[in-house]
């Protein structure tokens, strides 16, 4: 175990400030400072609070990270970061921060796709990918189906969302129904007390002649709304919970259903669940079922792994280093669209790329 790459992985994308330390595959510390009560008041994330919230919270998530982990920064391999996709404003404090720390320990540095920590997190779990592996990623932002051959280095998009993305179906959903911010915890507990076949909602998407693997729930979101909205006019009580229930089974009926096809039709027996939605114990449910009746094994990382954390970018990180992938420039920035086809940011010419600088920052930068 000593022998593993021991990482420490910075994750701002959003509204948590994520640091975690692992040794390969082995989670030493999850530390998390979270700005979303800041946000609640707004509905939303707001770009600058989160910005801010990132500046005030790093240093001492990184060093309640370490603490946590029993390790001192300079036994380090190296540091990896979200370089993106994420809020712009947010991911430049965590790549700052990163190259900070990178430079001031002569420390390898690894900006690393916000979407590829999110697969590889579930080694921490379970245990080495198998390659090749589907996986479907729900989030606030995204809802995508993925094709891992190399966690590392071949990331390939199988579909992705068109408009509104379930996370933010669940957020909007949420507000219609006056349950507060974020929607999807609250709906998911609404849910279990409701009937799911009470109102029958759309399934976005899934015509015959409809793209097989991309995602709309923009309809759904719309046709609810809508739906309430009437009940309410006509002076109607709203039944919440079979509401709630009723879209949340919209929502994973999609999102499952198309899983497993992208999974029979590339002939890949693994499915790895991710991203905040994967907590959503209905999902789970479902895509276990599905899964057993089509002879494919589901992967999904426990409900604290499935949100933003920094332990899914250090993981990420462990691996570019057993893998001797090349680290990153000192001149990496934060890419909002990073395409999930770039699963890291590596140097431009060569591998070593912080030699001299390291020599220097070993002695005079960190005490």
């Amino acid at each position: 175990m000593a022998d593993e790459p021991l990482v420490l992985g910075i994750e701002t994308s959003c509204d948590e400030t994520g640091v975690g330390i692992v040794r390969g595959t082995t989670l030493l510390a999850d530390a998390i400072a979270s700005s979303v009560d800041e946000h609640a008041r707004f509905g939303g994330v707001v770009p600058e609070v989160a910005s801010r919230a990132h500046l005030e919270a790093m240093v001492p998530t990184i060093e309640r990270a370490l603490k946590e982990a029993g390790v001192s920064a300079r036994d380090l391999d190296g540091i990896a970061v979200t370089a993106g996709p994420g809020l712009a404003g947010a991911l430049l404090v965590g790549v700052s921060a990163a190259k900070a720390y990178a430079y001031a320990l002569g420390k390898p540095l690894y900006g690393v796709n916000h979407l590829a920590s999110h697969i590889c997190v579930d080694q921490l779990e379970h245990g080495a990918l198998p390659e090749p592996t589907m996986a479907l990623l729900v989030s606030g932002g995204h809802s995508s189906l993925l094709l891992s051959t190399d966690i590392t280095s071949d990331v390939r998009p199988m579909g992705a969302t068109i408009d509104d993305a379930a996370g933010e179906a669940f957020d909007k959903i949420a507000r219609v129904l006056n349950l507060g911010f974020p929607g999807g915890p609250v709906i998911d507990r609404y849910a279990k007390e409701g009937d799911p076949n009470a109102i029958t909602f759309p399934r976005g998407l899934t015509g015959p002649r409809d793209p097989a693997y991309d995602f709309s729930f923009s309809g759904l979101k719309t046709a609810v709304a809508r739906w309430i909205e009437a009940k309410r006019a006509a002076g109607e009580e709203v039944p919440v919970r079979d509401v709630a229930a009723s879209f949340q089974e919209a929502v994973v009926d999609v999102l499952t259903r198309k899983a497993v096809r992208a999974c029979k039709d590339e002939g890949v027996d693994h499915l790895m669940i991710g991203g905040g939605v994967a907590a959503n114990s209905r999902l789970r449910v479902l895509a276990q079922e599905r899964c057993e009746a089509a002879g494919i094994r589901l992967r999904v990382p426990r409900p604290k792994l499935c949100t933003d954390n920094g332990a899914m970018v250090a993981a990420l990180g462990a691996e570019m280093v057993a893998r001797n992938r090349a680290a990153s420039d000192w001149d990496l920035s934060a890419d909002s669209s990073l395409p999930v086809t770039d699963p890291h940011v590596p140097g431009r010419a060569h591998t070593h790329t912080h030699d001299h600088v390291h020599e220097v920052a070993k002695e005079n930068l960190y005490p």
